[in-house]
């Protein structure tokens, strides 16, 4: 495994509609880098987010889809998320504002 730099461990944010539901309770879900821990995933949150303290970080691995084209079966990329949940005097976290 090659050294995971901390903006490398956050791929995206996941919108969804219970993801903006579960912001009210301070939560926030990650689209994360495969190899990341969770001990990465809050260092990483901590310092590209300014003022927010991390509380706890869950994690789910997610294998991929089967996918057919013809004759030929595949398989779609494995992915990993991550819920984020700050703690009550943290700030919120900027990029999720506006929505």
């Amino acid at each position: 495994m090659a050294a995971i730099q901390y903006y490398d461990v956050i791929l995206k944010p996941i919108v969804t509609e219970k993801s903006m539901n579960a912001m009210s309770e301070k939560k926030y879900t990650f689209q994360v880098h495969t190899e990341a821990t969770k001990n990465q995933i809050k260092e990483a949150v901590e310092k590209m987010f300014e003022g927010t303290k991390v509380k706890s970080v869950n994690t789910m691995n997610l294998d991929g889809k089967k996918r057919r084209r013809g004759m030929t079966v595949g398989r779609t990329a494995k992915s990993k998320k991550a819920i984020v949940t700050l703690t009550e005097d943290s700030k919120d976290i900027e990029i999720f504002e506006g929505l």
